[in-house]
């Protein structure tokens, strides 16, 4: 046989083309499918934790946790609503002093005539290590929601 008529005949033929496609496709489809789920975990876990937040931001504006019962109740919702841990979610006061943009530690930290205003820190952190980190790639991600509420104003006397 001449070469020609083969080659023309091979081109003619087109059995066997659907599975050659489908094996070039269908990895790529499958990978597009599993990183949209990834992601769309991703997004649903950060909005959980941005809802916690905000869950203990309703809380402590209904009733302001002026004890360390109240605080501790407080981040036991939050762990509660979120399935994490004492470590991961941390309630302290902080302060500022007049109209600073700065926050500090304690009252003391004010000048004795500054007017005082009283926050609630709310940190929640989670760690979030999507399948694809088994192959190499990337690698887990950070969650860091810190939210500051406002509690209380007065003077520092």
């Amino acid at each position: 046989m001449r070469p020609a008529p083969i080659l023309r005949r091979l081109a003619r033929d087109t059995r066997g083309a659907m599975l050659v496609e489908t094996a070039i496709v269908a990895p790529v489809l499958i990978l597009l499918s599993l990183g949209a789920f990834q992601v769309s975990t991703l997004v649903a876990r950060q909005s959980e934790l941005q809802s916690a937040a905000a869950e203990a931001e309703a809380i402590a504006l209904a009733s302001a946790p002026d004890t360390a019962e109240k605080m501790t109740t407080l981040q036991q919702v939050v762990m509660a609503s979120t399935g994490l841990t004492a470590e991961q979610v941390a309630i302290s006061n902080t302060y500022r002093c007049n109209a600073a943009s700065s926050f500090v530690a304690s009252k003391t930290g004010c000048a004795a005539d500054a007017r005082v205003s009283t926050y609630l820190r709310l940190q929640i952190q989670d760690t979030y290590t999507p399948t694809w980190t088994q192959f190499g790639v990337g690698s887990p991600i950070q969650f860091n929601v810190v939210r500051f509420v406002l509690v209380s104003q007065g003077s520092n006397t």
